[in-house]
Parts: C-alpha cells; structure tokens; sequence
C-alpha cells in the first residue's frame, strides 16, 4: 500500500512529520505532496508514475503520501476537494497544484521547472561573476549552460532576470517569447512577462506629478492614464495603479483590446488570490467584463 511503501525518497505524511517532511525539506528541495485515498481508482494508478518520477530524480525530489481518510487535518487545511491532488512544496509554500490523474508526461514538465540540475551549478558561477561586476562573463555561463542545458528553464529565467536588472526590457521579452509554450505557461516566467510589459509602458512615463496634473485636467486621455498605472505597477503601488485602471474602465472599458481588465488581472497574479486588494476590485472584472 501507498502509505507502507520504503523509500528515502517517499515517506508518508501525518500531522506530527509534516513539519520537518515538508515545509522544512522544501527549502532544500523541492517536496511533492500526494493527497490520496486508497478508495479512489486513480489514486492506484497515479501512485507508480510518482514512484518512477522520484526515483529518476534520485534524491533532488522528495515525494510525501499523505491518506487523506487519516489525516483529515490537511483536507481542510490546504482544500483537498478531491483526490487524487498534487501539491509541491518549496521554500514552505505551494508552488504548484495538479487536481486529479496526471501523465508521466505532463509531470515530468512540471517537475523540471523545479528539480536542480548540473547546470544549475553554472547559474550560480554566472551570479557570482555579476555581483563582482564581470557581467560579459555572467551573461556568457548563463549562455553556455543553455546551450548545454536547454531544458531547464531556471537558465532563461535567470537571463530574462539580468537583462530586466539592466532595462534592456524589450530583450528580455523576446527571449520570453521565444520559449517553448509549456515553459512560458510557468506562473514565475508569466509574472516576470507582465512585469517587463509595464515597464516598458512606463518607459517613458516622466514626472510622477505631471502624469496625474495631465490626466486630471485631460481625463479621456487613456493611453496617458495607461502609462500612469504602469508607472505605480513598477513602484509596487498596487492600490492607486487598480484605481486608476477601474477609471479607465469607466471611461472605455474596450480600450487597447481592454487593457484595463487584462492588466488589473495581471496585478492580482503579483498580490494572490487572498490579499485585500484582490477581493476589493476583483467584481470590476465582472462588472467591465468583454
């Protein structure tokens, strides 16, 4: 059974190990969290794709089997609604969330984004020679540990993380783009996407005080209005950049192929589903849906 199984890379999980099995262990590594039922059908035939996965890893993948008829603690906790559900766990948080069978394939693309590689060595050689100023040799290790690895995506990530350091935006955004879709799909390279688009909306934003003297004696002046939410979303001033978007709204919720709607989604992807502001503006999206 599941739960019986000896591996030391597959445990199972109870209330009093989940501590230092999971949340702990994920700070290392990466840990993927098998809620199951030995009731559910899919549940026996997920589990031997999860042991093949883990012991291909050996050892840089931890997997934890947690019964979900005895550990009813985690059913409410992280809102298993159905089994089986994947969860995996790094630096103590979810990072990722799979709800019902999965393919060995579809699971190893997304372990991947995850699990450290050889070449993961030679990202952090590349960091080394950027904090000390060597930034030709940073950007040539980060290019040859692509070549050499082209499929773990930490390296054009890391690249894409340079050259927005640098705002050498517009590159950053087509090496975005050229990625496989699977890869672009990957919350962390859609979010730093969405970034780089507002920076470069901001790019030419000007005087902070001028945006908002210019918007207000003009107010139907969208694509200034757009540059000026641009410009907090950069700042991180979230709640103004919402405000000035549902304004936009107002004025034309179709504008730029609705800009507004799009870009106030993008800025409750950087806040998460449970923050205040989200739940404060989300019915706008309803309300000027298109």
């Amino acid at each position: 059974m599941i739960d019986t199984l000896q591996s030391p890379y597959v445990h199972a999980g109870t209330t009093e190990n989940f501590q230092s099995l999971v949340l702990d262990n994920s700070t290392t590594g990466p840990v993927l969290v098998n809620f199951w039922s030995r009731k559910a059908g899919p549940c026996l035939r997920q589990y031997p794709i999860l042991d093949k996965l883990v012991h291909q890893y050996t050892g840089c993948l931890l997997l934890v089997n947690i019964d979900t008829e005895k550990e009813f603690v985690f059913t409410k906790q992280y809102g298993i609604a159905s089994v089986p559900t994947l969860k995996l766990f790094r630096f103590g948080k979810v990072v990722e969330t799979r709800h019902g069978y999965q393919s060995e394939e579809d699971l190893k693309k997304l372990l991947d984004l995850y699990v450290v590689r050889d070449s993961d060595k030679e990202l952090a050689k590349a960091m080394q020679f950027y904090t000390k100023g060597h930034t030709s040799e940073a950007y040539q290790t980060v290019v040859d540990a692509i070549v050499s690895d082209p499929i773990n995506p930490r390296l054009p990530l890391a690249m894409c993380k340079l050259l927005k350091h640098e705002e050498r935006f517009d590159e950053a955004i087509k090496l975005l783009e050229s990625l496989p879709a699977n890869i672009r799909k990957h919350s962390e390279f859609e979010q730093l996407y969405a970034q780089l688009e507002f920076q470069v909306d901001a790019l030419d934003a000007g005087d902070l005080n001028q945006l908002i003297a210019h918007t207000e004696a003009v107010p139907d002046d969208l694509p200034t209005k757009r540059q000026l939410a641009a410009f907090y979303v950069v700042h991180q001033q979230y709640e103004p950049a919402l405000q000035v978007l549902l304004n936009m709204m107002q004025v034309d919720h179709s504008y730029a192929d609705h800009y507004a709607q799009k870009a106030m989604q993008k800025i409750f992807t950087f806040l998460g589903s449970d923050h205040e502001l989200v739940a404060k503006y989300r019915s706008n999206l309803i309300r000027f849906k298109h």
